[in-house]
């Protein structure tokens, strides 16, 4: 096996076609998972125009290409998953039957370690440096909206019945109620930001869109088009007002879901759920096979999904200072993270102390923005 790393810039676009067969490929050869857009090159492409150190580490055997590693890596050689924090799903893309081993990929990557929360399965190179499994639930639509409905009106019953009368609601008391399943309107992701944004502050998480490169990636993403992959931004209108939308990426079987948030004045209408219906109906009509709602714990996913995946997070390291320096300062914080996450009694008062937060950070902030004086 040679193993060859690339720049973003100096990937082929021979080789970006054989990444994109794998992926197209891969539901047909038992790995549906390597199908997910996060997986793409189109992403990895646009991590490299936002982030320093993307490089892509490509397999070959007979002088094809078997295998593809997007990762992120700094000067002192710690490499990270693409997208590491934000990326829904990570890992090597690769043909069906191919192995590899774990500390040969790391030694030609020149790396000590690499770092993944989001690891898909089936990577059996790395399923001894797993230090935990996460549920990521989705959607399966690829019998259908109607098919879909049916099961969800089956399995929760109340909150079906209740969300749709939602639905009735808001269109008896807003006439004009339309949907756009692939909105181009940029002002309308920008609503989205501004939307997702407060909801970050308000519940005392940190504000993604605070980042000038998440910015550029969601836009540059937002660009982005082609047969196998695009960014897409839905919206739900009321009275020709967005109400609610979601910004996520679609690949050929697979709507990956990111950005969702909405307007809080709606709030009473449940508008993300209904938006996540509508997208359900569209992206069926699309022959799309599943939303996948990302890995967390979030009441609207488990009243939406129809099943779970198994998403992992963990470190392949190397017999290294570096492997060893980096991991004991990343462990504990992760382990104090996941410990409250998975532990109601602890997540409760947590989550509740974060939006207090929150709550006064946004009064302080909208106190001094009323003090601010005018400037044209």
């Amino acid at each position: 096996m040679d193993i060859s790393v690339y720049r973003p810039g100096e990937l082929t676009a021979a080789d970006r076609a054989a990444w994109t067969a794998m992926q197209s490929k891969a539901h047909l050869q038992g790995l549906p998972g390597l199908g997910n857009p996060f997986l793409s090159p189109e992403f990895t492409l646009a991590v490299g125009h936002s982030r320093r150190g993307v490089r892509i580490a490509v397999a070959r055997e007979a002088g094809e290409p078997v295998a593809f590693f997007p990762y992120e890596r700094t000067l002192g050689g710690v490499g990270r998953a693409i997208g590491l924090g934000l990326s829904d799903c990570q890992g090597v893309v690769h043909r069906p039957g191919f192995t590899w081993d774990a500390q040969e990929l790391l030694r030609a990557c020149s790396l000590a370690v690499w770092e993944y929360d989001h690891l898909v399965e089936g990577q059996t190179a790395f399923e001894t440096t797993r230090t935990a499994g996460y549920a990521s639930p989705v959607i399966d639509i690829d019998q259908g909206y109607a098919a879909y409905l049916d099961r969800l009106k089956v399995r929760s019953p109340k909150f079906t019945r209740t969300t749709l009368a939602k639905d009735r609601k808001l269109e008896r008391e807003h006439p004009r109620v339309r949907f756009v399943h692939d909105e181009r309107d940029p002002g309308a992701l920008s609503t989205l930001r501004a939307w997702k944004s407060a909801q970050y502050r308000r519940t005392g998480r940190s504000d993604r869109f605070a980042k000038p490169w998440i910015n550029r990636l969601v836009e540059r993403l937002f660009h982005t088009r082609s047969d196998t992959f695009a960014g897409q931004l839905s919206v739900l209108y009321a009275d020709e007002r967005p109400v609610a939308a979601h910004f996520g990426l679609r690949s050929e079987r697979v709507l990956a879901c990111w950005f969702p948030s909405y307007d809080p004045d709606f709030r009473k209408y449940s508008p993300g759920l209904l938006l996540h219906l509508r997208m359900c109906e569209a992206a069926a009509a699309e022959g799309i096979a599943y939303l996948d709602l990302g890995r967390g714990q979030k009441e609207y996913k488990d009243s939406l999904k129809t099943r779970e995946l198994t998403v992992s997070e963990g470190w392949v390291t190397r017999r290294h200072p570096v492997a060893i320096g980096h991991r004991a300062r990343r462990a504990p914080a992760r382990a104090l993270r996941n410990t409250v996450q998975n532990r109601p009694e602890l997540f409760e008062p947590a989550d509740k102390l974060l939006k207090t937060a929150g709550r006064l950070r946004s009064q302080l902030t909208n106190g001094r923005d009323k003090r601010a004086p005018f400037r044209p």
